[in-house]
């Protein structure tokens, strides 16, 4: 048996490095010389659709003059660290937000040593790490702030089958079950939360998923081609504004009957990453399978009886029937505002 692969979103290095070097750069910031102080917080936890503050301390000789040339820059930095996306930047009454972020951040601004960057509607894509830089003359200084979101992680392979995405595949397939790929901090959060699936947060080792004899962990394969190799995805979702229901239907449905029911009702189909959500944040328990937006079957079980997952609380997956000619009930999902 072939041992079960998929994507995360790159990292050039495991979690445990990555603390190393926020705590290394924190150290650094004690340097006399240095103006920017991350204080005591290194992670901000927020909710997609929420507002979240990533702190950014100026230290600074208050009996000195306020430089007004001073120039505070926010970034966030890709995954694999090889480039930073602009985020805001503040100088003096200057100030400029950018991208997908426009009109969506600015300073707190408590004090004239506050740098903290406020984000507000936060997204899916707004996870990740940031950057505080402060030029004050010929004095800068750096610090970096991660902002988690509350959330799920789950593995996903679309309709035409197992191991056949590539990465930038991975990356839609998610992003059409309103996701994104997963991180390997958010995967390795979600092992230590009990997460136990082939590939590869394991809890209880076995054959063939990494061998019986080995140590509870996440398997890695290392990093891959992201055009040429091919396999199944970890996607990460998180709290929607909105509502997920289970249609009531006096009749089973096909995929197309499922689809212009929720639209009659005033919804769209649910989406893979909208039932997760609700599953592992709402609570949502239903044990009738019903069709999703990819053609999937699935159902949510939240508490475990006899004949609805009576071993564990999971999603469960009933595969990808005919789309013409099987008959399930549907899940909907109604947005808001």
């Amino acid at each position: 048996m072939v041992p079960l692969g998929l994507w995360l979103s790159p990292s050039e290095s495991p979690v445990s490095h990555v603390y190393a070097e926020i705590e290394a750069g924190r150290k650094a910031l004690a340097h006399p010389g240095k103006k920017v102080d991350l204080s005591e917080k290194t992670k901000v936890v927020s909710r997609r659709g929420g507002n979240a503050t990533l702190p950014c301390t100026i230290l600074r000789d208050q009996s000195l003059a306020l430089n007004r040339k001073m120039r505070i820059k926010w970034t966030k930095l890709t995954s694999d660290y090889l480039k930073e996306v602009d985020v805001f930047v503040a100088m003096d009454y200057h100030k400029r937000s950018y991208g997908r972020f426009h009109g969506r951040v600015h300073l707190q601004g408590s004090s004239a040593m506050d740098a903290s960057l406020v984000i507000t509607e936060i997204t899916l894509e707004d996870y990740g790490r940031y950057k505080c830089e402060v030029i004050d003359g010929l004095e800068d200084g750096t610090a970096v702030v991660s902002l988690d979101l509350e959330g799920v992680v789950f593995p996903y392979y679309p309709r035409l089958g197992r191991y056949n995405l590539n990465f930038y595949d991975a990356e839609r397939a998610c992003h059409d079950q309103d996701a994104i790929v997963a991180s390997f901090d958010q995967l390795y959060d979600a092992w230590r939360g009990g997460m136990d699936w082939f590939q590869y947060p394991i809890n209880t080792p076995r054959e063939p998923c990494g061998g019986k004899n080995t140590v509870p962990g996440i398997r890695n394969y290392g990093l891959r081609d992201k055009d040429k190799n091919h396999y199944d995805v970890f996607c990460f979702t998180a709290h929607y504004k909105g509502r997920f229901y289970y249609l009531i239907q006096p009749f089973k449905l096909t995929y197309d009957e499922a689809v212009r029911a929720c639209q009659k009702d005033g919804a769209q189909i649910a989406k893979v990453g909208q039932m997760y959500a609700a599953w592992k944040l709402l609570g949502y328990d239903r044990c009738d399978a019903g069709w999703l937006e990819d053609g999937s079957v699935r159902y949510p079980i939240s508490h475990p009886r006899r004949r609805c997952s009576p071993t564990e609380a999971a999603v469960r997956f009933s595969g990808f029937p005919d789309k013409k000619h099987k008959l399930y009930g549907v899940y909907c999902f109604k947005g808001h505002n």
